[in-house]
């Protein structure tokens, strides 16, 4: 049992495909994600055999329009079984339809499309979108959606999730707090009501934009740029949460 009170519960009618209840069973056991936006899908290999040596569950690709993008996120998907890879950024149905091809488990947006989520439906593909606003989260509701990504999440503060639970009334979709979050953020947003938080930049502190050489490989710039410390002190923050 975990000592975090979610405000959401499982909305059973919403979950329209396997896929779906097996990402809302895969986040209540770690409720953690990792973003990455690597050039191409294979720059991320390195980093994703540390981010799965260090016991992460969950990581998402950003889409980029780019030839060759399903193939290599299909190879990562290959050489990595036991990570629940996903494509993020999905704003159009070019990014749908790719992250489907290459046998992504999941996708999310930082955006409510309700034509990208019925075409998402229709291939029993799990999408999830973003969402703001009460009218954008009850909207995501109707449109059958089990898991929301509350997006940007920082400028709204960590109460801002529960606050909608009386207004909207219950029950909220899973939520996925992300935008601006760092790993010593996760715990006190997981106490104060969201039911999962994501992870990008935060992540890659080490090397910024400027200083990265232009010579060098995505997979030298997301290594150069990730330190382990605060995401190894937050997984062991994680663990005791779900097992007090």
């Amino acid at each position: 049992m975990s000592r975090w009170p979610a405000t959401s519960e499982p909305i059973e009618a919403a979950v329209a495909t396997a896929s779906t209840a097996a990402l809302l069973a895969s986040l209540r056991r770690q409720p953690l994600l990792v973003v990455l936006r690597p050039e191409q899908p294979l720059a991320a290999a390195p980093l994703l055999g540390r981010l799965q040596a260090l016991g992460v569950c969950h990581v998402e690709l950003a889409w980029q329009p780019s030839p060759g993008w399903s193939d290599q996120m299909g190879q990562l998907i290959a050489l990595f079984p036991q990570l629940a890879l996903g494509a993020a950024s999905i704003t159009e149905l070019s990014a749908l339809k790719a992250a489907i091809a290459a046998g992504c488990g999941y996708g999310v947006s930082p955006i409510l499309d309700p034509q990208l989520l019925q075409a998402a439906r229709d291939a029993g593909f799990t999408l999830v979108p973003g969402v703001m606003s009460p009218s954008e989260v009850h909207r995501a509701r109707q449109c059958g959606s089990a898991l929301v990504k509350l997006f940007p999440a920082a400028p709204l503060g960590p109460g801002y999730w529960r606050r909608l639970q009386d207004p909207l009334g219950p029950p909220l979709p899973f939520c996925i707090a992300a935008g601006g979050l760092a790993p010593a953020d996760v715990l006190t947003w997981l106490a104060a009501g969201v039911d999962a938080v994501a992870l990008g930049s935060a992540l890659l502190t080490g090397v910024s934009a400027q200083q990265q050489s232009p010579t060098s490989s995505g997979a030298d710039r997301l290594e150069d740029g990730f330190d382990p410390a605060p995401l190894q002190a937050l997984l062991a923050g994680l663990r005791v949460g779900l097992n007090p």
